[in-house]
């Protein structure tokens, strides 16, 4: 091995390959790997030195679906990723981006997930992009363009489908991002800002992200009781538009859906056999969005993460607050927006079901601007690697 530098001696490597974890010496040089050899087979003379007893190596994690879209220029130590061994972040997704939007007013549910109106302040993705390379953030960057934030950057109204002059105005947006390095679209067809664009609309949209190697991913429009509709409308979204599509923080949610994921993981398995179709999970059994009064069902607890209109209440369970409010919790929900909230609308078993379908990324879909966010902003990667793989044997590490 190269002389001076950096040997991590005696680590179980693990390289991503998915083949048997082994044991080896690794070699560092500035900022590459230079050498990988079995343990005492020409170790490195001088340079620093780490005994790995047998401890996991691995490259760095990739989350998949984050909305660090500005944690990464606001807190570029970026902390809540480099802990868990993530090197690379996904940023742009569920239709929401920093980039290319400029606003005048607040930002609409959910864009406002991201910040305040002062967040949105790069008129093209060239210009975020900029921002990122000065802050030189201590992970990669991989961002994709929101459609509800080219929604709500070109039309007045967001409550209809585009008209022709507002989906050309898109398209030219989408297409010069694309050119200044975005990876793809993301759609939010849940939330308000995507929620009246019909499938002609997303297809005219992601067509040419076929077309320039990108890929479309997507919150989809119901994760409830039309969930397996839901997973038909993007597959077939994504055909008419020949682009890769990646079903976004897959989940069975509310009660009355709870066991679902046998029968979804079975549409998903077989739309991968004619069309390139992905998804990713977080390893926990509650979501996190906008607190929607509309979302309160009596069945699933919510937990208030942040609140504009009441921020004393951030952090306590909504139940709690309108039993103190002397109302329902629809109604302590409405007197609390704009909001954020963790839902537990999820089974353990749905869970562990999507987790260990072989086509399953990992995407943490953390929410660094809440006052009380969701644990997976700090906790994806580990509970995957050492509760699921470790503990529970879902899967191996590989």
């Amino acid at each position: 091995m190269q002389a001076g530098g950096l040997l991590l001696r005696e680590v179980r490597l693990i390289d991503g390959t998915g083949g048997a974890a082994r044991l080896a010496d690794v070699a560092v040089a500035g900022d590459r790997v230079v050498a990988i050899a079995p343990p005492g087979r020409g170790a490195a003379s001088g340079g620093q030195v780490i005994a790995g007893d047998g401890r996991v190596l691995a490259p760095g994690f990739i989350d998949s679906h984050t909305h660090d879209d500005l944690a990464v220029l606001d807190t570029p130590e970026m902390l809540p990723k480099v802990s868990q061994g993530v090197t690379t972040v996904v940023t742009g997704n569920c239709g929401i981006s920093a980039a290319p939007l400029t606003l005048e007013a607040p930002p609409p549910e959910p864009i406002n997930l991201l910040g305040g109106q002062d967040a949105f302040r790069f008129p093209s993705f060239a210009a975020y992009a900029e921002a990122v390379t000065q802050a030189a953030p201590a992970v990669n960057v991989a961002a994709l363009i929101g459609h509800g934030s080219l929604r709500v950057g070109s039309m007045a109204d967001v409550g209809r489908r585009a008209d022709e002059g507002e989906l050309a105005a898109m398209q030219a947006r989408l297409a010069e991002g694309l050119a200044q390095g975005a990876i793809g679209l993301s759609s939010g067809l849940f939330y308000a800002p995507n929620k009246a664009a019909d499938m002609g609309e997303v297809v005219a949209l992601a067509r040419p992200v076929g077309a320039a190697g990108g890929v479309y991913v997507t919150h989809m429009r119901d994760e409830h009781d039309g969930v397996a509709e839901s997973i038909g409308e993007t597959v077939e979204t994504a055909r008419r538009a020949g682009v890769p599509v990646v079903i976004s923080h897959h989940k069975c949610a509310g009660p009355a859906n709870w066991g679902r994921s046998v029968e979804t993981l079975e549409l998903i398995a077989a739309a991968r056999d004619t069309h390139p179709v992905g998804l990713d999970a977080y390893p926990y059994a509650a979501g996190s969005t906008v607190l929607d009064p509309a979302m309160v069902d009596p069945e699933v607890p919510v937990l208030v993460t942040w609140s504009d209109a009441v921020p004393a209440v951030a952090g306590r369970m909504l139940a709690d607050i309108a039993a103190d409010w002397g109302c329902g919790a629809a109604d302590a929900a409405q007197r609390l927006v704009p909001a954020g909230a963790i839902y537990f609308s999820m089974d353990e078993a749905d869970v562990r079901r999507i987790l260990a379908f072989p086509s399953t990324m990992i995407g943490s879909d953390g929410l660094p601007r809440d006052a009380h966010p969701h644990p997976r902003l700090w906790a994806t990667f580990a509970p995957v690697a050492g509760h699921y793989a470790r503990d529970v044997g879902l899967f191996s590490l590989e």
